[in-house]
């Protein structure tokens, strides 16, 4: 949560994750499903298919997890946009 113009807004939350051909997907408390290739994070983007589909919620939904690659990514820099690498 934060507040703008003293207005807390609640930051949205992954509810589920998941992977479909190289595409991450996150539906999210506010009723949006984003999604974004994997291939925009240099860790992500060297996985298989498999290694990408074991993907996990932690921290409340606030962040995705790929034990097998050791590999965090934060929900909110996802729909902030904030990429590693750019599009090929």
């Amino acid at each position: 949560m934060y507040v703008e113009n003293n207005i807390t807004i609640a930051e949205p939350v992954a509810l589920k994750a998941w992977c479909e051909r190289r595409m991450v997907f996150i539906e999210l408390t506010d009723g949006r499903t984003i999604s974004f290739p994997a291939d925009r994070f240099k860790i992500l983007s060297d996985a298989s298919d498999e290694e990408l589909s074991k993907v996990e919620l932690r921290l409340n939904g606030y962040a995705l997890r790929w034990e097998n690659l050791d590999e965090d990514i934060t929900v909110k820099g996802i729909v902030a946009g904030n990429f590693q690498l750019p599009l090929a």
